[in-house]
């Protein structure tokens, strides 16, 4: 474990943004001490609450989080947010458009506001953002909004990395026919008719209603509710407030939140066996012996199915 690691996990429990930073930072990149690090976290993780906002570009999610910052932080709350952006084709990294309509947050130090890249990761969000989760929950934020892409029919994975999954639409863009068709209404906890001020909102808001009394989404007790909000000028915001506390309620006592979050890790514990068992597969002889089998299968001489059991049984 590097010498630093230390000073920086104490650092990042203290509050200190620069050190917050730094550890995502190692994180992102994948270093030696990411281990070492998610070890040292695993006592202080599970305290915040942790909303997914999602939606098709232009709905307004991002001025959506900066509302949400606002009236989180009115009540006292400290509160991170995890902006993904999609991946600079030339650089790798986060094109940072989000923070441009977050930037009245900038200088609160109750808020912690972080653009990632999702480097190609496909489902709206970044491969590292559960262990990013970690690090923001051990500095103490009791809420964590984590803000997808935004690339339309993808977007699904947000529902198993929060406790609530907010999905926004917006009218007359035909998101409520793109939400049936890509499945996020089977994800969504709380929908949300942004730029209800425009006409068609009472219709998106109809037709979502019907949507979800046909499709008969109804978890344990908990019907999606439809909220209406302009977030451009915070009406509507209070009301969406009120309906994620009445979700973080009802998964307390309903025991989903400890559900939810098992899952959470059991999915996260997976992704990373598979990663070690595929760098443990293609490292010194794994990569001679994936040559061996593939040149096999090429020329005939076995079959995919074949090769690959046996290249898992000899790893």
């Amino acid at each position: 474990m590097s010498r630093d690691l230390p000073g920086l996990v104490a650092g990042a429990r203290a509050g200190r943004t620069r050190d917050v930073a730094r550890l995502i930072s190692l994180i992102e990149d994948g270093g030696p001490d990411v281990p070492a690090l998610m070890g040292e976290l695993a006592s202080t993780s599970g305290h915040a609450s942790v909303i997914g906002i999602t939606g098709s570009p232009g709905v307004g999610k991002s001025t959506t989080t900066s509302a949400l910052i606002t009236a989180l932080r009115a009540r006292g709350q400290k509160v991170g947010v995890l902006a993904v952006d999609p991946s600079s084709p030339f650089s790798g990294g986060a094109l940072l458009g989000d923070r441009i309509r977050m930037q009245e947050h900038a200088t609160d130090e109750g808020v912690f506001i972080r653009s990632m890249a999702s480097r190609g990761h496909l489902g709206g969000l970044a491969a590292t953002t559960p262990q990013v989760l970690r690090v923001l929950d051990a500095a103490g934020c009791d809420v964590v909004l984590i803000e997808t892409v935004g690339v339309g029919q993808s977007e699904v994975e947000v529902a198993a990395a929060a406790d609530t999954t907010l999905v926004l639409l917006a009218p007359g863009m035909g998101d409520s026919i793109q939400a049936a068709k890509a499945g996020i209404l089977e994800i969504g906890d709380v929908f949300v008719v942004n730029k209800a001020d425009r006409d068609g909102a009472d219709s998106t808001v109809r037709e979502l209603r019907n949507m979800i009394a046909l499709g008969e989404r109804e978890e344990r007790g908990w019907k999606p509710p439809v909220v209406r909000t302009v977030a451009t000028t915070g009406s509507g915001i209070d009301d969406l407030i009120a309906t994620i506390d009445e979700h973080r309620a009802w998964l307390a006592e309903s025991g989903e939140l400890e559900a939810r979050r098992v899952r959470r890790a059991r999915d996260e514990v997976e992704a990373l066996a598979l990663a070690l068992m595929r760098r443990a597969l293609l490292a010194g002889a794994g990569a001679d012996r994936l040559a061996e089998a593939a040149a096999d299968v090429a020329a005939g001489r076995s079959d995919p199915h074949t090769a690959a059991a046996r290249l898992v049984a000899e790893a």
